[in-house]
């Protein structure tokens, strides 16, 4: 296991047992306001996982924030709970965006975690946050978020393009919906569920290749090696060939693809220096 799925792996294992690693110093918060989950990562100052956290939410979609009292508040719960685990404060946060949002958007995003009890410190764009994790100096990351597919293409570990366009899991969704006739609920539930990816992916495989078309679009003019997918509607198992059949370069799932960009948004998290700090 190379070095990134280590920490990612790692991570999952705080999300999901909601324990806390030892800390020293101050600490740093990435808030990933999705338009199926919220999710918190808290990094030390060298960005080692010390702590995360996760749960539904309806509030986000495609970026924009469609009920700002529900997101603060989800936003404020998860803060105070892993303040009780870790048992300090949480006062600097960064956030994410997807690419192209209005700037509107921007600022609706900083409100919330700033209703939250955060003092913002950076919002950065979603692919570039998960970049950060998976290291990548040359390549395009794609984030596949719940309303929207992203991109951020790197060149000598610098962004050079930035894009997003809407189709998500959300998309995905709505077309189990419709194929079994049940309600969005029943459905996202069967997407999420292992047991039925053999008899749910042939259904969203058009909205997949979809999302791959979108990516190849994004491509067009740029020589990239090789494209990350994050987000958790990429966890199908056969995601990737779709991708690869319609790109024609390698593709690259991480492990727990949906807690790649969370990380990534807390690494970008600035400290102010430590006269000005709490």
């Amino acid at each position: 296991m190379n070095l990134k799925s280590r920490v990612l792996t790692n991570f999952g294992a705080l999300v999901e047992s909601g324990e806390c690693r030892n800390f020293r110093g101050r600490l740093k918060t990435g808030v990933d306001l999705g338009t199926a989950n919220t999710v918190l990562a808290v990094v030390d100052s060298q960005n080692r996982p010390v702590a995360g956290i996760s749960a539904p939410s309806h509030a986000i979609r495609d970026g924009v924030i469609v009920n700002y009292y529900e997101s603060m508040k989800l936003v404020e719960k998860l803060k105070m709970e892993l303040e009780n685990r870790l048992g300090t404060e949480l006062v600097y946060a960064a956030a994410a965006i997807p690419p192209g949002v209005s700037q509107g958007s921007v600022k609706s995003i900083g409100h919330v975690l700033e209703g939250a009890g955060f003092e913002i410190s950076n919002i950065v764009d979603e692919p570039t946050a998960a970049a950060a994790v998976l290291n990548i100096r040359d390549g395009a990351v794609v984030d596949v978020g719940g309303g929207t597919t992203g991109i951020s293409i790197m060149k000598d570990g610098k962004v050079i393009y930035t894009a997003d366009e809407a189709t998500g899991g959300t998309h995905m969704t709505l077309t189990i919906a419709g194929h079994y006739k049940i309600s969005y609920e029943e459905a996202e539930e069967m997407k999420k569920d292992p047991s039925k990816e053999k008899e749910v992916f042939p259904v969203v495989t058009a909205v997949v290749d979809k999302m791959a078309a979108i990516t190849e679009k994004f491509l067009r003019g740029y020589d990239v090696p090789a494209v990350y997918v994050v987000g958790g509607a990429c966890s199908f198992e056969d995601f990737t060939a779709v991708f690869e059949k319609r790109l024609k370069i390698p593709v690259y799932k991480p492990v727990q693809p949906l807690l790649v960009t969370p990380l990534g948004i807390a690494y970008h998290c600035e400290l102010p220096p430590v006269s000005a700090s709490k």
